[in-house]
């Protein structure tokens, strides 16, 4: 049911003014066609559970519904509203749905929506204090926030990206100009197994060949060995190569795992090596009290990927990255243009466009800094807290679970896990659980996906979002197991 205002629900035509060219509406016809959206998104969140987590939809299938030539004339707004209701928004993923547990989730929140409208609405470009005085300083405060949550000295500089892809570039590049010059001929960085792929494509982008990023392998408990990664450091100097960084993780998209920070940290500093930790997904858990002592040693690494359209709880696309000194950031990606000389003159502040890839930035530091201002720090910090604490309930529920198996055990609100029947072989547990992910994409009840850990096909929930309840962890599992008793 519509909550447009009355003098809005009459005929109010939704259209174009009379010189379509100028691509504008009457003011009437914008409030209604606005009130028309909020109802859509009001309506999304107050039936989300009532949703399929995901909905797959054949590509033949949206190619003859949304495929066709752009129309030469103007079409109704209510014909295309409806259709992007009908045919693109219900061919998603659901990753606010409280049983998406694939993946990452992104559970967004209703302001921050807003915020998004907003920024978008008013058009800001955030690249210099001339065009963005207000939206440069709003995301100078949010970056001055997370550098506090993670305790990086005062000197520490950021920038909003678009996700930890980006985020993890900057800071590679970043490394590369302040180790290397640039030069990245003999250079050579080190992680584990467990390293995001984001980080090999950008080891790639930058210039490097595949066997210049080593990721060693991983100990029982999926962290980086410091005593390998030694060991390496010291071959590859006496090879004549030139290493220059480890990637740290600070929770991994596979289990959840926290590399040593503190012990990569005296490492590093011992062997004058740039510290990188990918915290795009377990960054934001030093907000609570678990996740501060599971990432112990963060503050002391050099650069640093946290993305708040995770576990803070913002649309995409809001990821940052944190440089332990600003100059670092501002020498590695600063260029000037004559056309720009303005912006230079006038600016009162650092200016975002010099420090990091894009000239122009979209406003994204918004959302993040009204959703915390109204819903208070400490709400952000219970739900944190309460994605982990749904890990471990989950893993409670799994092992009282007839022939569903525990196999890493919950760290950072996420959670592996296996199905198996009695003498069952792994290769056939294997194809069983990953039928198990192809049922439940094909249903939707809830979305889980796979991954490979210690070459098992495992099954895998990332429990962030703070409106799954402990019933949907249940109803979840015990149709994850029914689905493995159905496919064996």
């Amino acid at each position: 049911m519509s909550n447009t205002p009355a003098d809005l629900n009459g005929p109010v035509p939704i259209k174009p003014t009379a010189d379509p060219a100028r691509l504008e509406l009457a003011p009437a016809a914008m409030r209604k066609l606005g009130y028309e959206v909020v109802d859509a998104l009001v309506d999304h969140f107050e039936h989300l559970s009532e949703k399929p987590a995901t909905r797959h939809v054949p590509r033949a299938d949206l190619k003859a519904r949304l495929f066709s030539p752009p129309p030469e004339q103007p079409e109704p707004w209510e014909t295309i509203l409806e259709q992007v209701q009908h045919d693109v928004l219900s061919a998603v993923g659901l990753t606010t749905h409280p049983r998406f547990f694939a993946f990452v989730p992104s559970p967004s929140n209703f302001v921050s929506v807003m915020a998004d409208c907003l920024a978008s609405g008013f058009n800001v470009f955030a690249g210099n204090w001339m065009e963005g005085a207000g939206p440069s300083q709003v995301e100078r405060t949010v970056i001055e926030w997370m550098r506090t949550w993670c305790g990086m000295p005062e000197d520490t500089g950021g920038v909003l990206v678009s996700g930890g892809s980006n985020a993890n570039l900057t800071a590679l590049a970043t490394a590369r100009h302040v180790k290397l010059r640039n030069d990245a001929s003999r250079g050579v960085a080190y992680g584990s197994d467990q390293c995001h792929s984001s980080l090999v494509r950008g080891f790639r982008l930058l210039g490097f060949t595949t066997d210049q990023f080593v990721r060693l392998p991983s100990d029982e408990n999926y962290r980086l060995s410091i005593d390998a990664l030694r060991a390496r450091v010291t071959a590859d100097r006496q090879r004549g190569l030139h290493p220059f960084c480890v990637v740290a993780n600070a929770g991994t998209t596979n289990t959840g795992a926290v590399d040593p920070l503190n012990e990569l940290a005296n490492f590093c500093a011992q062997e004058n090596l740039w510290l990188h930790a990918d915290g795009a997904y377990g960054a934001a858990a030093v907000l609570c009290e678990p996740g501060r002592q599971a990432l112990a040693g963060i503050d002391r690494v050099d650069s640093l990927t946290i993305d708040p359209h995770k576990w803070l709880f913002q649309p995409y696309e809001c990821g940052c990255v944190l440089v332990r000194k600003w100059s670092d950031l501002y020498q590695a990606f600063q260029v000037s243009a004559e056309y720009l000389d303005d912006a230079l003159r006038v600016s009162e502040d650092v200016n975002f466009q010099d420090l990091g890839i894009q000239l122009t930035r979209s406003f994204r530091a918004l959302k993040l800094w009204m959703s915390i201002r109204f819903f208070g720090l400490q709400a952000f910090r219970q739900a944190v807290l309460r994605g982990i604490e749904l890990a471990q309930a989950a893993g409670e529920r799994i092992a009282a679970t007839d022939n569903m198996h525990v196999f890493s055990s919950p760290q950072l609100g996420i959670i592996t896990f296996y199905y198996a029947q009695p003498g069952q072989t792994p290769e056939v547990a294997n194809a069983v659980n990953l039928r198990i992910v192809d049922r439940a994409l094909a249903e939707g009840l809830a979305t889980v996906t796979s991954t490979t850990l210690r070459g098992r096909k495992v099954l895998r929930m990332c429990t962030i979002n703070p409106r799954t309840t402990e019933n949907d962890l249940r109803q979840t599992i015990t149709y994850l197991a029914a689905l493995g008793k159905q496919v064996s």
